[in-house]
């Protein structure tokens, strides 16, 4: 050991010797392609580094400056600037000064003679990667001057490498630049105005783009604005000398300039959107700087965050770049190639124009909105129609097809006019303009339905129909069949049923075609036609399954896999539309296949493992637990596909070898900073696929899924920060609460494999603080919603009742629509009283719509207090965050441009917003619930930001949220919720008679809670809260549907008055008042409740209730009457039971002539219901 430490200070003596030679021969070794070889030079330039940082650097300057080779002087700025990188190696502050002073001096005069242009740009680099550490401390006072005598100076390179730094400087302290904007404005005008050099004035382009954007004050920015002729004169030269390059390398930095600071383009927006325009109709332009102008535009529509409305006030500038894009879609070859491709996907003929024509019409329409682009393609479209070329007749509906995503919600305003367009060309003489009228009606189906389908359907399935009889031509037919898939997917099973014999036997005729690519189009759309239609699928099973299965068993070949992927989706999704028994048999065959499938090993290519992960997550949902057999086969490759590590190649942002050239299009690529990073999008797929099918098995299987818990974890929880692909989190987190309430079951049940409830508390430990953390990072609304809702059920899992339900479909959208929809449980504060009623003793089915898991056998909370904090501390966050990007949006509404289409989009985004402060409301009821008077102090701290959503300027969903928490506390926390009354109760009185009936709700709720709980603290307000409830039950509209469920909640608070505060009311006159609202029909939760309370008061001979000489009885009766024959909506069945008994006392107390007269005032069904149900 010892020798070889010697041996390698001796290396480093030489190496950093006054020998020049051995430390070239290192820099030489660091390039080298042998591994080994370069292995060693790195060990050994890493320990120059620890041990003589002061002579490895200036070694590497020396190389920099003197040496003959390019290669070496280029490996010693590139390392020369790792070293003085800001990062856990940065070297600067370990160098005495006279090294650092050497170093500066040693770069500013390697710039000023270095004559490689590659190697003087990574000089550039290097100098502004030391000088963005240094620079802000005045570490280089000489840098500035210098860069600014180099802008001034006669040589062209040397103006613009100083330029290049400025750029960067910009990029990387702008802040640091600002106080020279004055000199920069000048050098900047200067040199665009001036200089001869193309080179120069590109450089100057990109230091004033990049220094614009650093700028924070918009008053700084508008200094700028007189360049603006300036730098579009660049372009415009540039163009006009032939010179495209230098054109096109100006286009991509105005293009930056336009995403990111849209405004600073606005006051000359007319003369720079025209200009561009004018590029992009030059057909003697290359057609890269023709895209590139139009991308321009397209990214100025798309910067509606930071310029809202911007574009839309240009329309003649629209309508030109409209038409510039429909001629690029006639840029198209009717190739023969097209008719004769094998599968759906050959695009033959399409052209790069036709590409970026059809991609930009989409984005436009995304951007600009439907109130903006319909009258334009309205204007244009019927002259491309009446056209004889059938080139156009494609163009028109390829252009309809585009742009449906974006205008979907006026083109449904126009449905019939856009339905009669497309099918008229069904009968087109040309089949590509068939094939584009079929992809058409797909489209529209995707983003008009379901409208087109309930309005639509007996023009469109007979025209698609129609159109798979098409032999000749097998693209058209496949098409057909692949639109059925878009058009009966928002299709409800009613307006299939009618079509299904002629559609099912047409897609048998098509199953049995030679072709390949019709054969899987009809597969899809059997799949769909089965997963729409469902049960009513049955009376085909028979006839389709035999063919279904025998591609199955017979597609083995390599050019047959998709076909055989296909099949296993179809046979799949038809086993889950027509249910376990019919399919149980046939089941069984197609399992065993698929075993022997999976343990041939396929290769790493084949599309068949994604559909097979899917078909197996389908069976298990078909089969339920008569699938955990299978489980041993299915679970391995499924958690190898989850565990998949991201493909992913990081190259130099400049470096346009590699990604950007490859025609894979399974590769994604994005550039940050100067770094290029390319992600495999399909491993990415199949990753998301099996994170999904993961959480299927855990929702499907509950207990039985717990041998896979140990393994399924681990895996899933740090994929909570998946930032490669949304749907791998999303899936990640929904899976949270599955495990914990499958590890609950199979613990309860003593199916755990001897584990008991430790076992779950260390789940728990592992999984809420994961989600806790994934919350704090979490870059997507949605997905914050998501999380917050996973965590919420974790904690219902700890709490001593959980109500959870299933909504498979909402879930796992990837096995069809099958699943349950999941229920909102908890309007207004109401899922501590549905807690109260079952623990009553009461029944769950009176909500036969969920699937109601209750348990109450694990109690004690999952969470200790310290986790509390956390998940508190992060819904402070949460909320902060949440206020302030609404405080953005509230800013966009003040740009000058500001309209009725940003307007609609803002509301949108803010409605997802609502959904995080609903999740908000739904986990702090569960704390509270769980914790009652103990979370108070946690309550205290988020109080304040709590309070703000009550106000009257927030939306009323924030106000209805922030008014259930309050609930929520009041009735949890009982009398230690007392001291709120003070602040909270003035708020819930106003919001009682709120416009909104939500929120009306919402505080009437709370106000019976308060009224039940609050004793002497709210006697003093009972005055004002019977006149505020008088003013809801009085209202002219109060028994409206939209205002039912408030007038209950009114009356419910009215009956608690009655029953806790009758000594401050006068209650001859309330009481009767109280009876004559009932009963109540619209809140059931809250009708248990009151009419509960009714029975109590007659079982007492409630004095003020019956009236004098019973005069009130008729209408208790009445009541009463009309509760049993609601059966058990609105009662609970102790409740009837005891209503019974009170009519049977009646019957045999009352005088007969006293009975007859209160019978009388029943209704006849009534009367009859009520006999039948007193004498069973």
């Amino acid at each position: 050991m010892a020798e070889s430490t010697q041996l390698q200070q001796a290396q480093l003596a030489t190496i950093l010797g006054p020998d020049p030679a051995p430390f070239q021969t290192l820099i030489a070794h660091l390039m080298s392609s042998a591994n080994e070889q370069r292995s060693q030079a790195e060990l050994l330039f890493n320990l120059c580094k620890q041990t003589d940082p002061d002579s490895l650097c200036l070694k590497l300057a020396h190389l920099l400056q003197f040496s003959p080779a390019a290669e070496a002087r280029a490996m010693s700025a590139i390392l020369l600037r790792k070293q003085l990188t800001r990062d856990d190696s940065y070297l600067w502050p370990r160098l005495n000064p006279t090294t650092q002073s050497s170093l500066k001096t040693i770069l500013l005069t390697c710039i000023q003679q270095e004559d490689n242009k590659s190697i003087s740009k990574k000089l550039c680099d290097t100098i502004s990667e030391l000088a963005s550490g240094i620079l802000p401390d005045n570490g280089w006072p000489e840098l500035l001057p210098f860069m600014f005598q180099c802008v001034s100076s006669d040589s062209p390179k040397l103006q613009e490498l100083a330029f290049l730094i400025f750029a960067l400087l910009s990029q990387y302290i702008g802040e640091t630049m600002v106080p020279h904007i004055k000199e920069l404005h000048a050098v900047f005008l200067h040199s665009l105005g001036n200089s001869p050099s193309p080179d120069v004035k590109i450089a100057a382009l990109n230091a004033v783009i990049n220094f614009i954007q650093c700028l924070t004050s918009s008053g700084d920015r508008d200094r700028f604005q007189d360049l603006l002729p300036a730098m579009m004169k660049t372009l415009m030269e540039s163009l006009n000398n032939g010179n495209e390059a230098t054109a096109q390398d100006a286009l991509e930095l105005l293009i930056e300039l336009a995403g990111t600071e849209p405004r600073f383009l606005r006051r000359q927006i007319v003369e720079v959107v025209g200009a561009m325009l004018q590029i992009a109709e030059a057909d003697t332009l290359e057609e890269a700087t023709r895209h590139l102008a139009i991308e321009f535009v397209i990214t100025l529509a798309e910067a509606r965050e930071r310029a809202p409305g911007m574009m839309r006030k240009l329309p003649q500038f629209i309508s030109r770049l409209f038409a510039i894009l429909m001629r690029m879609l006639l840029d198209i070859e009717d190739e023969a190639s097209w008719h004769t491709a094998e599968t759906e996907d050959e695009d033959a003929g399409e052209t790069g124009n036709y590409s970026v024509g059809q991609e930009c019409l989409d984005r436009l329409a995304i951007s600009l909105g439907g109130n903006t682009i319909v009258p334009v393609a309205s204007e244009q479209l019927p002259a491309y129609l009446a056209a004889p070329e059938w080139q156009k007749h494609h163009a028109a509906l390829i252009a309809l097809a585009q742009i449906a995503e974006g205008c979907g919600k006026v083109m449904i305003k126009n449905l019939e006019q856009v339905v009669a367009m497309v099918l008229n060309s069904f009968q087109d003489p040309h089949p590509r303009v068939r094939w584009a009228a079929i992809n058409a009606i797909g489209q529209l189906s995707t983003d008009l339905g379901p409208d087109l389908q309930v309005q639509y359907h007996q023009r469109v399935l007979p025209a698609l129909a129609a159109a798979m009889d098409d032999f000749q031509n097998p693209r058209v037919q496949a098409h057909a069949a692949s639109a059925l898939l878009n058009f009966s997917e928002n299709c409800t099973p009613d307006i299939l049923t009618p079509y299904l014999d002629g559609v099912v036997s047409k897609l048998l005729v098509l199953l049995q075609n030679g072709k390949q690519m019709v054969q899987e189009g009809a597969l899809t759309a059997l799949a769909s036609v089965a997963d729409s239609s469902q049960e009513h699928f049955q009376k085909y099973y028979d006839a389709v399954m035999p063919y279904l299965k025998a591609i199955l068993v017979n597609a083995t070949d390599k050019s047959n896999r998709m076909l055989r992927a296909k099949s296993m989706e179809c046979i799949s999704l038809v086993g889950m539309a027509v249910g376990k028994d019919k399919f149980r048999d046939d089941a069984k065959q197609v399992m065993e296949v698929l075993m022997a499938l999976q343990g041939s090993g396929m290769e790493a290519d084949d599309p068949t493992t994604s559909y097979m992960l899917q078909a197996w997550a389908r069976l298990c949902k078909c089969l339920g637990q008569d699938f955990l057999p299978y489980m041993s086969v299915v679970m391995p490759p499924l958690l190898q596909s989850a565990q998949l590590k991201p493909d992913v190649t990081i190259t130099s942002a400049d470096d346009n070898s590699d990604i950007d050239d490859s025609d894979d299009e399974s590769i994604e690529t994005i550039t940050l900073g100067d770094k290029r990073i390319g992600i495999k999008t399909s491993v990415l797929e199949e990753k998301a696929t099996a994170c999904n099918m993961l959480c299927c098995y855990a929702d499907e299987l509950k207990e039985g899924f717990f041998p896979w818990i140990d393994q399924v974890a681990p895996t899933l929880v740090p994929l909570l920060k998946f930032y490669f692909h949304d749907e791998v989190r999303k899936a990640a987190v929904s899976a949270m609460p599955e495990l914990l309430l499958s590890a609950k079951l199979a613990i309860e049940k003593g199916q755990a494999q001897g584990r008991n409830e430790t076992y779950i508390k260390q789940l728990s430990d592992y999984i809420v603080p994961a989600l806790v953390e994934a919350l704090h990072k979490e870059p997507d609304t949605e997905i914050c919603a998501n999380i917050l809702d996973a965590l919420n059920e974790c904690l219902q899992q700890g709490s001593p009742y959980r109500v959870s339900f299933t909504g498979l479909s909402e879930r796992y959208p990837i096995l069809g629509r099958s699943g349950m929809k999941p229920v909102n449980s908890r309007s207004c504060g109401k899922l501590g009283k549905i807690f109260a009623l079952d623990l009553a003793g009461h029944q769950w089915s009176m909500y036969p719509e969920c699937n109601w898991i209750l348990d109450t056998r694990i109690a004690g909370p999952l969470l200790d207090e310290s986790q509390v904090r956390s998940i508190v501390e992060e819904i402070k966050q949460v909320i902060t965050a949440s206020s302030s990007r609404k405080r953005e949006r509230a800013e966009r509404t003040k740009a000058e441009d500001f309209d009725d289409e940003e307007k609609e989009l803002i509301k949108e985004e803010n409605e997802q917003e609502e959904e995080v402060f609903d999740q908000v409301g739904e986990i702090l009821g569960t704390l509270i619930k769980t914790f009652k008077a103990s979370f108070l102090p946690f309550f205290d701290e988020l109080s304040s930001y709590l309070t703000p959503m009550w106000a009257k300027d927030k939306t009323p969903e924030e106000r209805r949220i922030a008014i259930c928490i309050f609930d929520d506390v009041a009735e949890q926390c009982r009398e230690a919720a007392l001291k709120y009354y003070d602040t909270f109760l003035p708020f819930l009185l106003e919001a009682c008679n709120d416009d909104n009936p939500d929120v009306r709700q919402a505080a009437l709720y709370g106000l019976g809670v308060c009224l039940e709980f609050g004793g002497i603290v709210i006697k003093p307000l009972v005055g004002e809260a019977l006149s505020r409830l008088n003013a809801v039950i009085q209202h002219p509209n109060a028994l409206q549907a939209e205002n039912v469920m408030a007038y209950d909640n009114a009356v419910s608070a009215l009956g608690k008055i009655c029953q806790f505060h009758r000594d401050s009311i006068d209650a001859a006159q309330v009481i009767p008042a109280w009876l004559n609202c009932l009963p109540i029909k619209g809140d059931l939760i809250e009708a248990k409740v009151v009419h509960d309370q009714l029975c109590s008061m007659v079982e007492r001979s409630d004095r003020e209730l019956l009236g004098l000489n019973n005069q009130c009885l008729p209408k208790i009766v009445a009541v009463f009457a009309e509760v049993l024959c609601a059966g058990k909506d609105l009662a609970t069945e102790q409740t009837a039971g005891r209503m019974i008994n009170l009519l049977r006392q009646l019957q045999q107390t009352l005088p007969p002539a006293t009975l007859a007269s209160t019978w009388s005032s029943l209704q006849p069904q009534q009367q009859l219901a009520l006999q039948s149900i007193l004498s069973s």
